[in-house]
């Protein structure tokens, strides 16, 4: 039977309008057109000239007959070009694709084939890789070079330049929101629990939350000065292109993540926030005296990944820097929960504080659903902070699924709920505690790591008869691939010269940085026991 609040009451353009985030930039470019929006070496940009570029992007991609459901590929380090792509992009009605800019050729190339990329904007600092990486591919994209003035040597491989293709565009192009927030906006790849990469795919109601999630939980005020130190091409930078537009804020680029940049440029652009990996925080507490002097204002940094050590945390404090540890995976636009603050705990000894604030915590607000449970029946687990559970998640900012994975995409959503495959301990007071990742996942300086595809790398080796990869803690990357194995008969081999093999057989980041010989516990049924090697490895320390 239909409600009377249904009789006569319909969706009109009028009181519906899809949630888009990239509306955003819209109202900053109208509110606060003459405040600056981007900052790079020598480049200020405003709101207006920032928006009325994102729209010659926009424009210039439509007239190359790119538009709705087609892919555009981008392969660059935080600069103004990558946050205009943000909004450029998916205004043409596109779906942008982020690449990392860590990965070798092969990976690039199957990204660019898997995900159908109609262009490609690259900078000249990748050219090398991206330039195999086209010649792997099935079908080329349109190619079009940034030609920043900070990058290192490279070649030009596009058609044109990124500044004469957007100036093929109209700067007022009348772009239209998506007719359905469900639109993909983004295309994001995970290395997953297998070698082969998964294509997760957001939507524009997803996205539009997410941002204002992190606004929310961050108490983002107006105009905050944010520093590029997250890449981008991660989780969409956690979705913050899209949340520093939303509060008019100023993008500070930042090429490369180097502890003597970041600090200079808190204090040189008075920086109020920035994101990061724990590692990030480590290299500024590690960093040069002369550059780790107590900042001259309050900063906040929001961090996520493995938790920091207490000791990390309290010493970034110690330098005036705030710290906010989140939680959240590549399916989830980025972080999810934050270890929302008591003031009580503020009175608590150092080391506790930072045991708290080490903590994945509760749901964002925009996340409808968190719980620890038991992986087969979904049952919850006690809130006893001793019972291990996975986490899980559901509501608007989880993925649309994985692209053109279906089977993936239906076991992560079993049961009505995202399976993160992370395994936490439940507070009494609701807060989530990870205790270990997923089986097969290294989490180093942010990245994900499959120890499958390591250990497929490694069995590659001539003289390699059995191998397994784990995770071990590293105090400046927060975990490491640590390789064991066992030789064939007769056989020799040394660490650095599996380490070498590795680092020319796969991205550097992904090699082992510890190899250990020797035989591979096994089940009576011959399956090698992880769960004892990870033992092995943490006692490695």
């Amino acid at each position: 039977m239909q409600s009377v609040y249904d009789q006569g009451l319909e969706r009109t353009q009028a009181n519906y309008v899809p949630l888009s985030p990239l509306t955003f930039i819209e109202w900053s470019a109208s509110v606060y057109p003459e405040r600056i929006a981007v900052i790079h070496g020598e480049v200020r940009r405003t709101w207006r000239e920032t928006y009325r570029r994102c729209r010659q992007l926009a424009s210039a991609l439509t007239r190359r007959g790119i538009g709705k459901g087609d892919t555009v590929a981008v392969m660059l380090p935080n600069i103004p070009e990558m946050v205009e792509a943000h909004f450029g992009v998916p205004m043409a009605g596109a779906v942008l694709n982020t690449l990392n800019v860590r990965l070798d050729p092969e990976a690039i190339a199957y990204m660019l084939d898997h995900g159908q990329a109609k262009a490609l904007i690259t900078d000249r600092e990748f050219s090398g890789t991206i330039a195999r990486a086209l010649e792997l591919v099935e079908r080329k994209p349109l190619v079009i070079d940034v030609d920043d003035p900070l990058a290192p040597a490279g070649e030009l491989l596009g058609e044109l330049d990124y500044e004469a293709f957007i100036a093929e565009g109209d700067p007022d192009f009348a772009w239209q929101g998506p007719a359905d927030e469900w639109e993909a906006i983004s295309l994001n790849y995970t290395s997953g629990t297998t070698g082969k990469p998964k294509g997760v795919v957001y939507h524009h109601r997803g996205a539009y939350l997410s941002a204002l999630g992190n606004v929310l939980v961050w108490s983002l005020p107006q105009h905050p000065v944010y520093l590029w130190t997250l890449p981008m091409f991660h989780c969409n930078g956690w979705c913050f292109p899209w949340a520093v537009t939303a509060v008019a804020g100023t993008h500070v680029c930042l090429r490369k993540v180097q502890p003597e940049a970041v600090l200079s440029a808190i204090s040189e652009h008075g920086v109020t926030h920035f994101c990061g990996a724990p590692i990030v925080l480590n290299s500024l507490l590690n960093a040069p005296e002369e550059h780790r002097r107590k900042l001259q204002h309050s900063v906040k940094a929001m961090t996520a990944g493995a938790a920091p050590p207490a000791a990390v945390i309290a010493g970034v404090e110690a330098m005036g820097i705030e710290v906010t540890h989140v939680y959240g995976l590549t399916e989830t636009y980025g972080p999810s929960t934050v270890c929302a603050w008591h003031r009580e705990w503020d009175a608590e000894p150092e080391e506790q504080r930072a045991q708290l604030k080490a903590r994945q915590g509760v749901r964002y607000q925009v996340l409808e659903g968190l719980m620890v449970a038991d992986p087969d029946t979904l049952e919850p687990v006690p809130r006893d902070g001793k019972t291990m559970g996975e986490v899980f998640m559901r509501g608007n900012n989880v993925m649309k699924g994985y692209l053109k994975n279906k089977e993936a995409t239906d076991e992560a959503f079993r049961g009505g709920w995202f399976h993160s495959g992370d395994l936490a301990v439940w507070h009494p007071d609701g807060y989530i505690e990870i205790r270990d990742r997923s089986k097969d996942i290294i989490i180093s300086g942010g990245e994900n790591i499959s120890s499958i595809e390591v250990e497929n790398v490694l069995y590659r080796h001539p003289a390699v008869l059995e191998a397994a990869v784990v995770a071990r803690p590293d105090p400046k990357w927060g975990e490491s691939p640590c390789a064991f194995i066992a030789l064939k008969d007769g056989m020799q081999a040394t660490e650095q010269e599996i380490i070498d093999f590795c680092r020319e057989n796969m991205a550097h980041f992904k090699a082992p940085r510890t190899v250990i010989f020797g035989e591979l516990p096994k089940t009576s049924t011959g399956k090698i026991q992880k769960f004892v090697l990870r033992q092995r490895a943490r006692e490695l320390g």
